[in-house]
């Protein structure tokens, strides 16, 4: 009696798979407001911490630590200018998805409230 293969078949990861995860990801970044109000205020271009500090309202230590999650996932790129650091927009397919969704609920809610 021949001997059964009981192994199940490895599934390979396949493009699909690559487009959901790096999706999911970017889908990761942006999920909290704060990562959003930095895109937005970035699209105007370059500024340091001090100049996001000033049109968004939170402490040093959360812009910080959001600056840090959006440079680590590729959507910021940052330089030193003596003691300061500049951010800016280097990923522009995020900011495009955000002005995409933003932009479709400030409409669904402006229908709303007429």
């Amino acid at each position: 009696m021949a001997k059964q293969n009981t192994v199940a078949p490895v599934r390979s990861f396949s493009e699909s798979d690559h487009v959901f995860e790096s999706a999911a990801e970017v889908f990761r970044v942006m999920s909290a407001p704060m990562r959003l109000k930095i895109i937005s205020s970035l699209c105007n271009g370059e500024k340091n911490v001090g100049q996001l500090l000033s049109e968004i309202d939170t402490t040093q230590p959360n812009m910080s630590q959001h600056l840090n999650t959006l440079y680590k996932a590729g959507v910021l790129g940052k330089r030193r200018d003596g003691v300061q650091i500049h951010y800016r927009i280097i990923n522009d397919r995020v900011v495009t998805l955000c002005r995409a969704v933003c932009t479709q609920i400030a409409i669904e809610t402006d229908a709303g409230t007429r």
